[in-house]
């Protein structure tokens, strides 16, 4: 184990250096008491800059620890049908994004001001990199140039995927026409591109685990966003038939040829493959942590206190030994974290989060048992610990994953890998009497990990790992002590997205091994499941069924809208009775109806619309007059 694990510890020094203004659109990302013409000075400076771009994702994965996460990818998990909203009658915006709703007009503003205030952090290190003198060490200056460009193109690809059509920010001078929002296949998608494109010409191989983008990485997230522009925006379906159209790019530095296309992208996936940089992990358990050595030794220690799902694994593969875990052999991007978070709700104005050191979505995963009052009992959730419950995976993944075992006559590990089956694993497990669109399932990746049935105490595994220091939320281990990277881009993505591009199963065929299910040939469908079950939960789903919706494109009859419909009718438990289950139900108009009227994006905040004075409209099907877009209480 990396000691405590954790390595982007230079995000606390630039972090807290930045000012901003309320519109979103006119940050000023530069250090309030340097100039332009002093600021960056030397390269340490640049190094600043750059770790203040990255620590936006620290605020996007620890988030917000009142009613939601600001995870994107929690969000897209929630929207998909492989998650229920879930949680207690209180929490409103979990539900509200499962079934399409809002409870208020500015409900999912936060994410829009986030990746704003990344965009513009990322223009200052690009547009300042140069007041620095680089001579004898351009190597470096290219590095941070190119992780400039790779973040700009992150972060205004989760805005477009979230938001849809939006002011292309690509500067921090912000002029007028600038505010005005434009066509994201049109104009949006090739910036984005381009961005990642550069990121990739000026990035080296980088240091395998530090946190950094890298050139790989940038390789990877070419592919998802260009896979994503022509199955959404251009109706290619099945990409494999080669049919896709190529996509004209931006010049800038970095970026210089004319336009990027389907050759192309399966040509840097492959760059990937052959560079021997990564592998899949032995065992699929050994990424999640409730596969700890600790946890393992407990197993195997003859006290009759163990967690028998990983007993079988083989020691080394475990969670915190080496390649394993954080920093795994697999990891291309991800979200680090450590030990720094402190009690605090919302979001500052340099847009830190008290709580984003702590990877709070172990806590919104978290179970919400109830027996007797007696939240996180060891006795009734071990290895497991409390959490808010909200996010409970969906029947509809379960059942469907089931079928396919039966007709395949295999156990797939990823299934209890990624969810815990309530009833048979934690037997004595009670709902809250408010818990609500209950499955009988929980996440198991990403779960807050114990140790020890015989006690109630609330310390995460982490507590007695080598190296642990307290998390500075002193006495709440149970909110604060959360650790594990989110996986942002895994070298199973790239194996799989090169199979739906090529239609060679090869590909594909390695994520099936190691998952221990049978190898199959080509076809969408079985890349379609593939996808499903080896990134349940990692917030994939819904924008792989938004671009597989083809080219009858967002109607009620596409990919999308009959799987989300796919949910009504399903048993769920209401206000914690098992006894009484209901039938899951939308709640105003259908998920089919939804996901056709809003094409799968989110309501721009109104009070962002409101400020750019008739420059930026609201998504389709998001008229706060339409009854059908507005929360309503079901149970």
């Amino acid at each position: 184990m990396k000691k405590y694990i954790l390595s982007s510890l230079a995000v606390l020094s630039a972090a807290t250096l930045f000012t901003s203004c309320n519109d979103m659109l006119d940050t000023d990302p530069r250090v309030t008491q340097m100039t332009a013409a002093t600021f960056p000075g030397k390269p340490a400076d640049v190094e600043a800059l750059n770790a203040a771009t990255y620590s936006i994702m620290n605020t996007m994965g620890g988030g917000d620890a009142g009613e939601i996460l600001n995870n994107p990818y929690y969000w897209w998990s929630l929207m998909s049908d492989d998650n229920y909203g879930s949680g207690g009658l209180q929490d409103k915006v979990a539900k509200s994004l499962h079934h399409f709703t809002t409870a208020s007009a500015n409900q999912y503003e936060q994410d829009f001001i986030l990746f704003y205030g990344g965009v513009n952090r990322a223009n200052n290190q690009i547009e300042t990199i140069d007041n620095v003198d680089w001579a004898g060490n351009e190597a470096k200056r290219n590095q941070l140039l190119g992780e400039g460009y790779f973040m700009r193109g992150f972060y205004t690809l989760l805005l477009t995927q979230l938001y849809g059509d939006v002011p292309l920010i690509t500067s921090t001078t912000i002029t007028e026409d600038m505010k005005q929002q434009v066509s994201a296949e049109e104009v949006i998608y090739p910036q984005i591109l381009s961005d990642f494109v550069s990121g990739m010409n000026l990035m080296g191989e980088g240091v395998q685990g530090d946190g950094h983008a890298n050139k790989y990485a940038a390789e990877a997230f070419i592919a998802r966003a260009y896979m994503f522009w022509a199955g959404f925006y251009k109706g290619v379906g099945e990409l494999a038939k080669g049919s896709a159209p190529s996509i004209d790019l931006v010049e800038q530095e970095g970026c210089t040829a004319g336009s990027l296309s389907q050759a192309d992208v399966v040509k840097y996936l492959k760059e990937i493959v052959s560079s021997g940089r990564y592998k899949l992990c032995e065992d699929f358990r050994s990424l999640w942590q409730y596969s700890n050595s600790l946890l393992w030794d407990e197993a195997h220690d003859g006290e009759g206190h163990a967690y028998a799902f990983i007993a079988d694994m083989d020691r080394k593969n475990c969670f915190d030994q080496p390649g394993m875990g954080n920093g795994n052999t697999e990891e291309i991007f991800q979200i680090q974290f450590l030990n720094a978070s402190n009690w605090g709700d919302g979001m500052s104005s340099d847009y830190t989060n008290p709580r984003m050191y702590a990877n709070y979505l172990s806590c919104f995963w978290g179970l919400r048992n109830g027996a007797s009052n007696q939240n996180g009992n060891r006795n009734l959730t071990y290895p497991f610990n409390q959490g808010w419950g909200q996010g409970t995976p969906s029947c509809n993944l379960w059942d469907d994953w089931t079928v396919a075992e039966q007709n395949g006559n295999y156990t797939d590990i990823r299934k209890l890998g990624s969810m815990i089956d309530l009833e048979n694993e934690l037997v004595s497990y009670t709902y809250e009497k408010d818990d609500c669109e209950e499955s009988g399932y929980s996440v198991k990746k990403y779960a807050d990990v114990n140790l020890d049935a015989n006690t109630n105490e609330n310390w995460t595994w982490w507590a007695k790992c080598e190296g642990y220091s307290s998390s500075s939320l002193a006495g709440n281990e149970m909110q604060g002590d959360h650790f594990e990277d989110f996986y942002l881009m895994r070298y199973a993505d790239v194996l799989l997205m090169l199979t739906e591009l090529t239609g060679d199963k090869q590909y594909m065929n390695q994520v099936q091994r190691r998952a221990g299910v049978p190898e199959t040939d080509y076809s969408l469908k079985n890349v379609q499941n593939e996808r499903r079950w080896e990134f349940a939960f990692e917030g994939l789903r819904f924008n792989d069924m938004r671009r597989w919706s083809g080219v009858d494109g967002h109607s009620k009859t596409s990919y999308a809208a009959k799987a989300l419909q796919a949910q009504q009718g399903k048993l769920v438990v209401v206000r914690g009775d098992k006894s009484n289950k209901v039938r899951m139900q939308h709640m105003t108009n259908g998920w089919d109806n939804r996901y056709a009227e809003t094409k799968g994006f989110l309501p721009k905040p109104q009070s962002q619309i409101t400020l750019m004075n008739g420059k930026m409209e609201q998504n389709p099907g998001w008229d706060i007059d339409n009854p059908d877009t507005q929360y309503k209480t079901l149970y």
